[in-house]
């Protein structure tokens, strides 16, 4: 595995009683890279992200992540080693206030992990460090809101922040623009290009002109299988990507 790979697969595959929805897929993701993982509907983007975070277990195929074969290990063991993910349905406490949400991410640094019934007092050491990931994700100004009065765009930089608190070397982050008006979209652009220093980012994404503006390299998958890799530019370009994905856009 090359030094600058920090996420490797090999032929990795994943059959659901006789159908293949990821076929043989060979990903090498650059340290410190942001790179899109693209495609119809149906192509298997977010089933191999399943299969790199260990929610769903490969039927075949290996993944190394920082040279260790990761393929058997439980998800909560690849969350620890670094290989963090976020999901398409946002995941945050809507009757907590914004800080709260940071400092339940934050509990299991402290071996704590099931302890977020305790009080105030106890808990407040970690409010240092939730404050530092809000203004990580531009919320500091938000702390004390209770979550579900946020804007949509909010929510999901809330969502970064109880991710960063994990403290991830590669981040996954699944759809992060999915459901945005234009405003919030260039919101949490802005924000992955925050988050993305000293980090590794891997994204499935389906707005194209923000894979073109955040994207090292782009994977183009269809039908399971790997259909074209490279820059915006040359997968844009590709006749098969064309014909499969992108159709009559440049």
């Amino acid at each position: 595995m090359p030094d600058d790979v920090v996420l490797e697969t090999r032929k990795l595959t994943k059959e659901f009683h006789g159908f293949v929805a990821v076929n043989g897929v060979d990903l090498r993701i650059r340290r410190g890279a942001i790179h899109a993982l693209i495609g119809p509907n149906g192509a298997g983007k977010t089933t191999v992200f399943n299969l790199l975070t260990r929610f769903l277990p490969a039927t075949s195929g290996t993944v190394i992540y920082r040279g260790e074969d990761i393929t058997q290990l439980r998800p909560a063991a690849v969350a620890r080693r670094g290989l963090v993910r976020s999901f398409q349905i946002s995941a945050v406490f809507p009757k907590l206030t914004v800080l709260e949400n940071v400092r339940v991410a934050l509990l299991r640094g402290l071996g704590t992990s099931f302890h977020f019934w305790r009080g105030q007092k106890s808990l407040g050491v970690l409010d240092g460090r939730a404050l530092e990931l809000l203004a990580a994700v531009d919320l500091d100004a938000y702390a004390h809101t209770i979550t579900v009065e946020l804007p949509y765009g909010r929510k999901r930089a809330l969502e970064l922040a109880t991710t960063l608190a994990l403290e991830p070397e590669v981040l996954l982050l699944d759809e992060p623009t999915a459901g945005m008006g234009r405003e919030d979209v260039g919101l949490v652009v802005a924000l992955i290009q925050k988050i993305s220093a000293g980090r590794t980012i891997l994204m499935v994404e389906h707005n194209l002109p923000v894979v073109a503006d955040l994207c090292d390299t782009i994977t183009v998958l269809a039908r399971g299988s790997v259909l074209a890799e490279g820059n915006y530019a040359e997968v844009s370009r590709d006749p098969a990507v064309l014909e499969a994905y992108i159709g009559a856009e440049p």
